[in-house]
């Protein structure tokens, strides 16, 4: 277990939602709101709590597209790339990410931790095409409109500063 997991977080989601196996995913939510992942402290835990197998919380984690079990970066950069931002070429831009970064669709995390770039279906920003939106904990999502990869060097290095 690591010493830096603080179970309470699971504790309060569990008082919160219930002891009880409808409690599974907002309570895993809750988790991944903190950690921006799954741990895997989260799953022998969790499961003693709720009274369900290790493999029905792993099975629901791994189901849903949302929680991930890999550690995610302090910013999390999607790049949408639904109908209307790809027509409008999202694709460069997030190669462009991929190159500034040292990342590729096989690696989308910094080793720092301080980036993870991937793509999503849908941001809800068609108008604004191409679009991407930066995610972050504790700060507003911050959605950037009509980005060229020309852009993309300006938007990293504002990240950086912050990190």
């Amino acid at each position: 277990m690591s010493p830096k997991f603080d179970f309470t977080v699971i504790d309060k989601a569990v008082d919160e939602w219930g002891a009880k196996p409808g409690s599974i995913i907002p309570v895993l939510q809750e988790v991944q709101e903190r950690y921006n992942y799954l741990p895997p402290e989260v799953f022998p835990y969790v499961s003693e709590k709720l009274g369900v197998s290790e493999a029905r919380i792993y099975g629901v984690a791994t189901f849903y597209e949302n929680f991930s079990l890999e550690p995610k970066g302090k910013f999390v950069i999607k790049i949408c790339d639904g109908t209307a931002c790809h027509v409008r070429k999202s694709i460069p831009n997030l190669e462009r990410f991929y190159k500034e970064l040292g990342l590729s669709e096989k690696k989308i995390t910094t080793d720092d931790l301080g980036f993870t770039v991937q793509t999503v279906a849908c941001i809800g920003c068609c108008s604004l095409a191409p679009a991407l939106m930066v995610c972050s904990i504790g700060v507003p999502d911050k959605v950037y409109a009509n980005v060229n990869p020309d852009q993309v060097s300006e938007i990293i290095k504002e990240l950086r500063a912050s990190l």
